[in-house]
């Protein structure tokens, strides 16, 4: 695989990599929605309110640097969030073939 070949860039497939990008986003924010709920309805004295609190600002943390899109590095991106099922390769279709088979690739490990 050549690196200029992924490291370049179509206006069309910055497009699907921004949609897809936000379609994981939205997932994560639904898997963080019922996690809480889940939690909270848990909660029934200050120590569950203060874990609450710790996981919330755990995952924050971790959604917003994880969510920085730059497409340098976007790749890595994608074959984590492949293996985690927030984002399935089919999503991804329309990036050069270079592309998938090194998100796939990734995603493996």
């Amino acid at each position: 695989m050549s690196s200029t070949v992924v490291d370049t860039w179509s206006d069309t497939e910055q497009a699907i990599a921004r949609t897809a990008f936000e379609t994981a986003y939205g997932r994560t924010v639904s898997r963080l929605v019922s996690a809480v709920q889940t939690q909270a309805a848990g909660v029934s004295d200050a120590q569950s309110v203060w874990a609450l609190h710790d996981f919330l600002s755990i995952e924050r943390h971790t959604i917003e640097g994880r969510f920085d899109f730059r497409l340098e590095g976007i790749l890595f991106v994608f074959a984590s969030m492949v293996k985690e099922q927030l984002l399935q390769l089919e999503e991804l279709e329309g990036l050069t073939p270079d592309k998938l088979a090194k998100v796939a690739a990734m995603s493996r490990f």
